[in-house]
C-alpha cells in the first residue's frame, strides 16, 4: 500500500509497510496512479500527452528499482509480530487519579469537573502506596515503569503526590525498577515550592492552557466563573523556563468555537513556549462546542497553516515543537507500540482515589470497565477485551494508510461513540490522518 499527496508544492509518497517516504517529481507522482493496474505500454500511452516516452521509461525504471529494494509497494506481515500474551498482563504504567476534584470548571471536561460521574474525593497515601506495590508486582521483568499524577487537579493533593514518590523511590531500589513520573496541572496552585519538587522529581510536566485569552476563557474558568488566564499564564511561563523549555508540554483543547486554532498554537509559541500541544475536543454531537464533520475542511487548513509556519521558523530563535507533528521517520516507537497503541486495559491502567482499577482514566465511571482494585489486583475478565486490540483486528484500521502512526486510535473514544472498542471514532481518524500528512510534509520541507 502507498499513500500519495501534495502539500506545500511537494509531491510526497509514503510506502506504508516499509515506512519509506519519497519526495518525487510530477512524472513519478502521476505514474503511481496507474502503475499497479496498467501494463507499461498502456500506461505510457495514457500519459503520452503529458510526458515524452523516454521520460516515462526512465521514471518507470526508478519506480521499479524502488519496488525491488522494498521501498515502494512493499509487503510485510506485521500481524505475526504481535504478542498474544499470557493470562496475566505486564503492567508498565499507571495513571493515579490522586484528586477527584478540581479548582476550575472547564466546560468540556470529560471528567465532570473532576468527579468522573461520582463524588469528590482525594487519594490517601495508603492507597497510593498500594498502587506502587501493585505496579511493581505486576510488571514482570520490566525495569522502567511510569506513573502519571492526574485528576481533577493533582496539586490539590500534593502532599500525597510527594509521599507516593518518596515511597516509590524506596521500593524501586529493592525491586530493580526505575520510575518515571509525570504530572498534569492547570497551574492555579503552582508555586516556588511545589515547582521545585516537580522539577527535581518529574520527568515530564503537562500544563493546561487553551491559547488566546478570549479562547481560553470560553471554556476554562474558576469555580466563581472568573477568568483563569491572567492567574495561570505567568506561572506556566515560569514553569516552562525553569525546565529550560524541555520535558514539558503546554496542552490545550480546541473546540467548534475556535476552528482557527493555529492562532492559539502560535499565540503560545510567541509567548515563548517551545513544547506545545493543542488537541481537538472529543464530545457528543449535541454539544455546541463539539467538532462536527462540517468543521473538518477548516481544521485541515489550520494544520497546513501550522506546518507551513513551523517550517519557516525551523532552526530559528522562535521555533517550537507541536506534539502532533512529532514523528520520528527513522526510529520511532517500537513495533509493538505502533501496532497496539497505548496499551489501555493491559499495560496501562488508571487508579481512582478509592484504589479501583480501570482500563484508563477515560474509562473511570464506566463500571463495565472496572478491572479490579489495588488490594486484590485485576479481578475482571474484561482485560480480554483489550488483549487483541491492534491495527489488524480493527477492520477500518487494517485498510488505513496511517495505521502505524496512530496505532488504532483511542479505545475509550471508540467505545463512547460507537459502542465497540474495535470501531474507531471517525472524526478522530480524519484529523489524525491530516496531522500525519502535515507532520511528514514538515519533515520533508526542513530535511530534504
Amino acid at each position: 500500500m502507498i499513500h500519495k499527496y501534495r502539500q506545500n508544492e511537494i509531491n510526497i509518497v509514503l510506502d506504508v509497510e516499509s515506512g519509506a517516504i519519497h519526495v518525487v517529481d510530477d512524472i513519478v507522482y502521476d505514474i503511481l496512479d496507474y502503475y499497479e493496474n496498467m501494463p507499461e505500454d498502456v500506461l505510457c500511452g495514457h500519459l503520452s500527452g503529458k510526458y515524452t516516452l523516454n521520460a516515462l521509461k526512465e521514471a518507470l525504471n526508478e519506480v521499479e528499482e524502488l519496488k525491488r529494494n522494498g521501498l515502494l509497494f512493499s509487503e510485510f506481515d506485521y500481524s505475526s509480530q504481535i504478542s498474544k500474551g499470557g493470562n496475566k498482563p505486564v503492567v508498565k504504567a499507571l495513571c493515579l487519579n490522586v484528586a477527584h476534584d478540581c479548582n476550575l470548571r472547564c466546560g468540556y471536561c470529560f471528567a465532570g469537573e473532576g468527579e468522573y460521574g461520582g463524588k469528590r474525593a482525594m487519594m490517601s497515601l495508603k492507597t497510593g502506596k498500594k498502587a506502587v506495590d501493585f505496579i511493581i508486582h505486576n510488571s514482570g521483568n520490566r525495569h522502567n515503569l511510569e506513573i502519571d499524577f492526574f485528576g481533577g487537579e493533582p496539586l490539590m493533593n500534593f502532599e500525597v503526590v510527594e509521599g507516593i514518590i518518596s515511597y516509590a523511590r524506596d521500593e524501586e531500589r529493592k525491586h530493580n525498577k526505575n520510575f518515571r513520573f509525570t504530572i498534569t496541572t492547570n497551574g492555579l496552585l503552582l508555586n516556588d515550592t511545589n515547582l521545585a519538587f516537580i522539577n527535581e522529581n518529574m520527568h515530564n510536566l503537562v500544563l493546561s492552557l487553551d491559547g488566546r485569552k478570549e479562547v481560553n476563557d470560553v471554556m476554562r474558568n474558576t469555580i466563581s466563573g472568573e477568568s483563569c488566564y491572567e492567574i495561570i499564564l505567568p506561572k506556566l511561563i515560569k514553569a516552562a523556563e525553569s525546565r529550560y523549555q524541555a520535558d514539558y508540554y503546554v496542552r490545550g483543547t480546541f473546540t467548534h468555537h475556535n476552528l482557527d486554532f493555529s492562532k492559539d498554537v502560535l499565540h503560545l509559541a510567541n509567548l515563548g513556549f517551545k513544547q506545545i500541544s493543542i488537541e481537538p475536543v472529543v464530545a457528543e454531537d449535541n454539544k455546541d462546542y463539539s467538532i462536527k464533520e462540517d468543521d473538518l475542511p477548516a481544521l485541515y487548513e489550520q494544520y497546513e497553516i501550522l506546518a507551513k509556519e513551523m517550517a519557516l521558523r525551523y532552526g530559528k530563535e522562535d521555533d517550537f515543537n507541536f506534539f502532533h507533528f512529532m514523528i520520528d521517520l527513522e526510529g520511532g516507537p517500537c513495533l509493538a507500540k505502533r501496532l497496539t497503541g497505548c496499551g489501555a486495559g493491559t499495560e496501562y491502567l488508571a487508579v481512582t482515589p478509592e484504589g479501583d482499577l480501570y482500563a484508563c482514566h477515560q474509562f473511570i465511571g464506566n463500571e463495565n470497565y472496572k478491572l479490579g482494585n489495588v488490594d486484590l489486583g485485576i479481578t475482571s475478565d474484561k482485560t480480554s477485551d483489550f488483549k487483541d486490540l491492534n491495527v489488524f483486528t480493527k477492520e477500518v484500521c487494517a485498510a488505513c494508510w496511517a495505521k502505524y502512526y496512530c496505532s488504532g486510535g483511542c479505545a475509550a473514544n471508540a467505545l463512547n461513540f460507537n459502542g465497540d472498542l474495535k470501531i474507531p471514532y471517525e472524526i478522530g481518524c480524519d484529523l489524525q490522518r491530516k496531522r500525519t500528512e502535515c507532520a511528514i510534509a514538515l519533515k520533508c520541507a526542513v530535511e530534504f
